[in-house]
């Protein structure tokens, strides 16, 4: 426990703190917030993974065009899913955000600054608003990462995937990459502050095509990328 003390307080508040200034500083000179994620998100996510203990190894980058904009959806265990994708995967993309975690000080102003997109559903109104943005942005060139199960999984299975990142790829005919998590549970489980030593891999899987599909074949398109992360899954690391 003091172990985990000294690391949130040294590599989680006072290295947020520190990078988080730097996003801020970086954001009017950078409209898409690329400086902010390259030079601000994936040195404050590399330096909490290596203050904590934490090996990550991905692979299937060759999957990937760097350049074009997709939907990344992975599974959920760990906090520590948001650093290692930070960290390692090497394209510059957004994370879609409740409204309330925009007006958090400092964090709130970087994450706004760096173009993270949140979500506002105090009404049907602003929801479209949101929905209809995050489709111009994505159309626009911006990779999005969302977690589709919504929360983090309990027990490490898979959980029912929700539509919403599947109307945004269909929306916007961007292809979306399953991605598989492994090892972050083990790190900090849901629930839990304590943080062990750990390896993480990640696995980008086949970009799946989304432009024949449409809000009545929908269903189809959740289970194509629910087979295909439950399949990455039951690999053995």
């Amino acid at each position: 426990m003091i172990r985990s003390i000294f690391v949130w307080a040294v590599f989680g508040i006072l290295n947020t703190f520190i990078w988080a200034l730097v996003a801020i500083f970086l954001s009017p000179f950078s409209r898409s917030g690329r400086l902010g994620h390259f030079y601000s998100a994936v040195p404050w996510s590399k330096i909490i993974l290596w203050g904590t203990g934490v090996r990550v190894e991905i692979s299937g980058l060759s999957n990937i065009d760097k350049e074009k904009s997709h939907i990344y959806i992975p599974n959920h265990l760990s906090f520590f899913d948001i650093f290692s994708l930070l960290a390692y995967l090497p394209v510059d993309f957004k994370f879609i955000l409740k409204k309330e975690l925009m007006h958090i000080p400092i964090l709130g102003w970087a994450m706004r600054g760096a173009r993270y997109i949140s979500i506002d559903r105090s009404s049907p109104a602003k929801a479209r608003r949101t929905f209809r943005l995050a489709v111009e942005r994505i159309k626009s060139g911006t990779s999005l990462v969302m977690f589709a199960e919504g929360t983090r999984s309990k027990d490490g299975h898979l959980q029912p995937l929700k539509r919403g990142a599947f109307q945004l790829a269909i929306a916007s005919g961007s292809p979306i990459v399953p991605v598989a998590i492994k090892g972050t549970k083990e790190i900090m489980p849901k629930g839990s502050f304590k943080v062990y030593r750990g390896f993480v891999t990640i696995q980008l899987g086949t970009p799946i095509e989304t432009i024949n599909y449409t809000k009545q074949t929908m269903s189809d398109l959740v289970e194509r990328v629910t087979v295909a992360l439950r399949t990455m899954l039951e690999q053995e690391k």
